[in-house]
């Protein structure tokens, strides 16, 4: 007869199975996706304020799951973006099975444990918020958790960071100095990426026309969180981006 901690160990050891069976491949969400849409749910933004400061973790994303998205992004941040880690939790009791981005400023490992415990999928690393050997050794950990890593680059110097071997290359086209949004960013630089990476085009997208230039330019990936979070349903302007989208191709 098994004693109480070999019982409570072995119930651990299904919880832990349990909790990696949700880690779904945001990799290959995108690459399987028709419109690779990966709908984020924002509230708050340093340049703009409060965007929807009533939206819910637990209705929002759901929402996105069932209009169209190929993936969610959900952002963290408390300070600058009015987010939390158990917005994620709430998205996935609330029936979100989608891969799930961890959107936040990762500096520190004890990130990355957050993230795993709050169901994300993957996680983002900034190259303009890391030495190159710090990005190495959290994409390492990262994967270790069981997390990709959507690592996000902007300029044509970080584009080195790309050899660290990311899941996903992101073009964040958005200068995180300035808050200026520029999409040719992404068409710039999308040629200079390796050519096997399955790239990612981040901010500043809300014309379905652009959607369709960008992947022919390469990309699988298009984030995109302000176009739906500013109107009054973001489930039912997804499912009209898609629609248009659809109409595009």
């Amino acid at each position: 007869m098994q004693d109480i901690l070999q019982q409570i160990i072995a119930h651990k050891r299904e919880e832990m199975v349990a909790l990696y069976a949700k880690k779904n491949s945001l990799r290959e969400a995108l690459k399987q996706s028709e419109t690779g849409i990966i709908a984020e749910f924002k509230r708050r933004s340093p340049s703009k304020g409060w965007i929807k400061e009533e939206g819910r973790a637990d209705i929002i994303p759901l929402s996105y799951q069932q209009n169209g998205a190929a993936a969610l992004s959900i952002l963290t941040d408390e300070h600058y973006f009015g987010g939390n880690d158990d917005f994620i939790r709430q998205a996935r009791q609330s029936g979100v099975t989608l891969p799930i981005l961890y959107k936040n400023f990762v500096i520190d490992e004890a990130q990355l444990y957050a993230a795993a415990l709050c169901g994300a999928s993957a996680v983002l690393l900034i190259a303009a918020c890391l030495s190159k050997q710090k990005c190495k050794t959290l994409l390492h950990s990262a994967h270790e958790l069981g997390l990709e890593v959507l690592l996000e680059m902007h300029s044509e110097a970080e584009l080195e960071y790309a050899e660290l071997g990311p899941d996903l290359c992101g073009i964040n086209n958005r200068n995180l100095g300035s808050f200026v949004t520029d999409v040719d960013n992404s068409f710039r630089l999308a040629e200079l990426l390796p050519k096997d990476a399955v790239k990612v085009s981040e901010s500043g997208i809300s014309d379905p026309v652009t959607v369709r230039a960008l992947r022919q330019a390469g990309f699988r990936g298009f984030l995109i969180g302000e176009t739906f979070m500013k109107t009054p349903s973001p489930g039912q302007a997804l499912a009209d981006f898609v629609g248009k989208l659809t109409i595009d191709n």
